[in-house]
Order: structure tokens, then sequence, then C-alpha cells
């Protein structure tokens, strides 16, 4: 025989040179009858419990910590070399960032199948006896390496079939200034996370446990340690699946038409290049080719210049937005905010600039704005029409039309003023067809922050406008850039970074989703050279036809 190891070799029988089978085996203690008892009652009255081997708690949820789950140190150090040896994968999305082995139900090296033997025969019937679950036999478990800047945000592991989830730790010397912990969320009224109730620090050979339920909500929260990985091997014990509630859906967002503001507010606040008619048919040309388009420097730059010392001061009160299932940042509360961020937010809204937006994309958002069927039967006059006729009639891209429309704002604004103050119940529907509609918000992002795409996430056509302040040495590798990806997909269509004074347009139809890509603590190092910038904002706003 060759004393060569096969790239991936079975256990290990008694041969020629009694070389023995790997065996596993899981901790005596919680096997003792009397124990095992207890931890059943425990379990099925979803009380605490605590004991040496074994601790049981309720808090938030049903969740067990085993410690010194694995009998033999040896073992452990074997299995060890050869997760580390394993092929990992990138996993990169909105929801999480690390790195993930093939699955390993058919892996053959000797301690991995040894560990997978005890864990879905051995310690399967074990569980099925205290939990009352009739685990079946499915065999679902992977190895993941979480690095510096790891992470895994707010979800709740459920997916058909799946009962009981696990995760065995295979870490150095842990605390929790290094991060990575497993932080368990408490929930509201609509079994939606509220708040993290529970921190648990990884620790070598500890092996934990819950039950998958509409409120198992759960992370795994920055690794912050630059030297250590933090290496588990994690999956389900599947079973009969529960009955889940509803999903629940989150109350609508009111969606507002545009306020009465004339065209001299656009002269006011934005830089003048992009009042330039010739200017705004090279815009929308580009936007029509390519749905999105970036306007740098968009503000006159005393005016960004008030934005940010409004913003720094800090006289704005700010309060987070979630669930942590689907979001994690910091809403201004608009009703408070300085007359220069009140200003700007009305700049957004104003049917000024409802018309401006139409002129850069070509989207109908105010009724001057020229349709799709207007400049078909613009085309259709201008064809029978002479030449000269022709020129005058113009279509969308007439500089000639724009400008007029633009100055036409200021005769409209006192007319629309009823239209705009209030929207009767009953008309809601009826105009939320034929009247552009707008939301929007001021938001504050710092370390930890993230959006994701979630089964409720909205997909309708709509145009996004974001605009950033305090971005000065931001960097794509901390996070808090905006991504826009295809329904069903992970491959990024578009990535908006944030940039200072820059406008960003993106008009996005009912196959595209988008997502705030989470703040790591990479972040902290703009503080080098901004000591009290903590994170950067935006104004963030949704039109719609």
């Amino acid at each position: 025989m060759s004393g060569k190891r096969p790239a991936e070799p079975g256990p290990a029988r008694v041969g020629k040179k009694g070389k023995k089978e790997v065996m596993a085996e899981f901790s005596n203690a919680v096997t003792e009858e009397a124990l095992k008892k207890q931890v059943a009652e425990t379990w099925s009255r979803r009380t605490p419990f605590s004991h040496e081997a074994i601790v049981v708690d309720v808090n938030p949820f049903l969740h067990c910590v085993i410690p010194d789950f694995i009998q033999s140190q040896d073992f452990l150090e074997g299995l060890q070399k050869e997760l580390l040896n394993l092929d990992f994968h990138e996993k990169y999305n909105d929801l999480y960032k690390f790195q993930q082995s093939d699955d390993l139900q058919k892996r053959r090296e000797p301690h991995i199948t040894a560990l997978r033997k005890v864990l879905f025969e051995d310690f399967r019937a074990w569980l099925s006896d205290i939990s009352n679950i009739d685990l079946d036999s499915t065999i679902d478990m992977s190895c993941a390496k979480y690095e510096f800047t790891d992470a895994l945000l707010c979800h709740d592991d459920e997916l058909e079939g799946r009962r009981i989830a696990f995760i065995l730790y295979l870490v150095p010397p842990w605390d929790r200034s290094l991060g990575g912990t497993l932080d368990l969320y408490s929930v509201d009224e609509h079994f939606q996370p509220k708040q993290i109730v529970k921190s648990l620090i990884p620790s070598w050979n500890t092996l934990v446990f819950f039950e998958v339920s509409p409120v198992s909500f759960h992370q795994v929260s920055e690794v912050l340690s630059e030297e250590k990985l933090r290496l588990s091997i994690s999956g389900w014990f599947h079973g009969p699946s529960l009955t889940r509630p509803p999903n629940y859906c989150e109350p609508l967002i009111p969606r507002s038409p545009h306020i009465p503001q004339d065209h001299e507010i656009l002269y006011e606040w934005i830089n003048p290049i992009y009042l330039d008619m010739d200017y705004q048919i090279q815009i929308q040309e580009e936007f029509e080719e390519r749905s999105e388009i970036l306007l740098k420097e968009f503000l006159k730059p005393e005016k960004f210049a008030d934005i940010c010392e409004a913003l720094e001061k800090g006289n704005v009160e700010w309060s987070s937005r979630g669930p942590p299932n689907k979001r994690f940042y910091e809403k201004a509360e608009e009703n408070k905010l300085p007359d220069v961020l009140k200003d700007c937010m009305e700049l957004f809204r104003s049917e000024a600039l409802f018309l401006l937006l139409s002129n850069f994309t070509g989207l109908k958002l105010h009724f001057l704005a020229p349709s799709e069927e207007d400049e078909i039967e613009a085309e259709r006059e201008g064809e029978a029409a002479s030449a000269a006729e022709s020129t005058e009639e113009g279509t969308s891209h007439s500089s000639s039309e724009s400008e007029n429309n633009l100055a036409a704002v200021s005769n409209t604004s006192q007319e629309s003023d009823d239209q705009t103050d209030s929207e009767p119940e009953g008309s809601e529907i009826k105009k939320e067809s034929n009247v552009p509609t707008c939301h929007g918000e001021l938001r504050r992002w710092k370390t930890g922050h993230y959006t994701l795409i979630h089964d409720n996430s909205t997909t309708e056509f709509a145009l996004d406008l974001l605009l950033y302040c305090g971005c000065e040495g931001w960097e794509p590798g901390y996070g808090g850039f905006t991504s826009y990806i295809a329904k069903g997909e992970d491959e990024e269509l578009l990535t908006v970074n944030p940039e200072n004074n820059s406008l960003a347009l993106v008009y996005r139809d009912r196959e595209t989703l988008k997502f705030v890509k989470y703040i790591n603590h990479r972040s902290l190092e703009q503080q080098k050279t901004f000591p009290h910038r903590t994170g950067f904002w935006d104004f963030s706003f949704i039109y719609y036809e």
C-alpha cells in the first residue's frame, strides 16, 4: 500500500495494520435517564432549566446549549483539520457574507463521517425523544467560516420541513468583543422581530440548538476579529412542518401628490447646469438608454453646505426603522427638522421638481409632461405638417416645450393647491391611477445599518431618487451602497455608491428589487479623517407615474 491519503477517504476500518474506524460519541451526561426526563419535561412545559451538562432557556424562544458536546478532544482536532481542508465558497447577498462548504451529507472524510453519524442517528433519536417531534433521517449540514466583517443578519430559518436548527462551534478562545455572537430576537404582537434580548458567545465544542418557528428570529453578529476564525458546523433536523401564521403585511406608506411650488425653487436650490434645456435632453437620452443616471454636484454648493452643516450640528431627532428582518436604519422626524432640511424635503416634493424629473427621465410625473401616447400623436402630426410646423410642434425632447412646461408650473401651482392639501379616502384609488405621487424620508446610515429583500418586498414601476450627504472618504468596502437585483437572482444589476451631492435616479420595473448593503465595522475608518463622523445621510424618495 502507498502511504498517500486519498482525496476523499472513507472511514478507516480494521485492516492489516490494525487501523480502527473513527468513532464519535456525544455527552454521556445528557443521555442519563433522569436528566433526559427533566429536559423533556422542560421542553414540553416551555420552562427554563439549568444543569452543568445542558441549559434550556425559553427567552425569547426555546433554545438549548450543551457544552463539551463531543467527548474526545482528539476527535475534535481531527474534525477541525478535515473541515479546514474543504473547499469553501463565498456566500454574499443582502442577508449575509461568509464562506460555506458544500453539503456535508456525502463527504467521506472519517471525522466528518463519524460526526454525521452521531448527529443524525444517535443525537437525532435523543432529540426526538425530548422534543416529542418525529424527526426524520434527512441529513442537512454544512460548515461555515466567518472572518472579519462577515455576518448573517436577522432571519427565522423557516423552510419546509426544518424543525430544529443546530450549530456546533469549533472556535479558538472567544469573547463578546470579537463579535460573531448568536443573537436572539424578541417579537412584537405581529410576530415580527423587535430587538436582541440574548447573545450566545461561541465556545469550543459547544452545541446550540433551537426549535424553528415563526418567532425564531436570530442573527450571527459581525465578526470583529481580524485574526480569529469563527468555524462552525450547522444544519437542521427535519420533521413534519408546523402550521405557519399568515405573513404580516406592514401598513402601506402614504403617497402624496406634488406640493404647489413653482420653478423658482429650482433656481434657488439646483446647480444651473441641470436647468439648461439642452443638457436635460442629453440627460433624458442617457437615462432612457440605461434606466439610471448619476447627476454630480446636483445642488448649489452653498445650499449643499447648509444641509451638511444642519445635519452635522445634530439638531435632528432620529427614530429607528425596523423590523430587523426587513430593515435597520434611522429616519428623521420630519416635523421637527431644522428649516433648511425641511425646505430640502419640500424641494423633492415640489411640483417643479416633479416636472424636472419628467424632463430628466421621460416619465410622466406631471400633467404637462408628454406621455408616450402624446409623443406618438405628436410624431403623426409632425409627419402630416410642414417642416416649419413640425419644428414648432416638438416632442418631449423639444427644448422650447420643456421651457414652456417649467414656466407653466408657476401658473398651475395655485390651481393645484386644493388638490394636494388633502386626499379624501374615497378618491384615493382613483387618484393613484392618474396622479403622480411620491413618498420620501431623510435617513441616517451608521455601522450596523442595512435593508433586506423580504417576502413582502413591493415590486412595481417606480423612480428611485437618492441624494447623499456626508460621504467624504466613504469606501464601497464599508457597505451602505444600494444594490439592485432581478427578482429571484443574486447577481447585481446595478450598484449605487454613496457620493457627496450626487443625485442618483434609477427606474425599476416589477422584476427588480433593491437593498442597502449592511454597513460593517470597516466604516469606522472614516473617523480617522472625520473624527465626528459616524456614517452618512441620504434623502430617499420614490416617485410613481
